[in-house]
């Protein structure tokens, strides 16, 4: 019962949660007015596109998602200052740029492209194409010397706790 009404309130938490955070950090007010109204919204246009989600998918396994966006935050923030270096101390006679082919174990297109984003939201690296059978993504790492051991470096980071969070 208490789940019903839950689901009839808020057809998509998270998207409702994400709607209310994005409301307050745009309107740059931390005030109870932009939190009400981001409330609002978060509840309003959930409930008016639920129509238009019939095969949504679950959030899965939100705390590992949580953990995950975390990992991800910290990653962008190290990789920041790791390509500044780069720019700033090498020269372009010693940037080691690759191509990488990472196979992809994941089967879950929100996954993947979780998987994408996160790589191409990292400083250094961008997720350039998905195979046609979508078993291998193609990235371009900024500066690695070991090309397979940043593919692994992939697998191992990220696309294993996507698995844990998706499959």
């Amino acid at each position: 019962m208490i789940k019903r009404l839950f689901l009839a309130v808020f057809p998509h938490p998270m998207l409702t949660l994400i709607l209310v955070l994005v409301y307050v950090l745009l309107t740059n007010s931390f005030g109870i007015n932009s939190w009400v109204m981001g409330l609002v919204l978060g509840v309003v246009v959930p409930i008016a596109t639920h129509a238009y989600w019939p095969d949504r998918p679950r959030t899965p396994k939100p705390f590992k998602l949580l953990a995950y966006m975390i990992l991800v935050i910290w990653d962008i923030l190290v990789a920041n200052v790791k390509v500044a270096f780069i720019v700033l101390f090498r020269s372009n006679a010693n940037m080691r740029s690759h191509w990488v082919v990472v196979p992809l174990d994941l089967k879950s297109p929100e996954a993947i492209t979780l998987l994408a984003g996160t790589i191409t939201l990292t400083p250094g690296t961008v997720s350039a194409d998905l195979s046609d059978t979508g078993r291998c993504l193609l990235v371009h790492a900024l500066d690695t010397a070991d090309p397979e051991q940043e593919a692994k470096d992939i697998k191992h980071r990220y696309e294993r706790r996507l698995k844990e969070i998706f499959e």
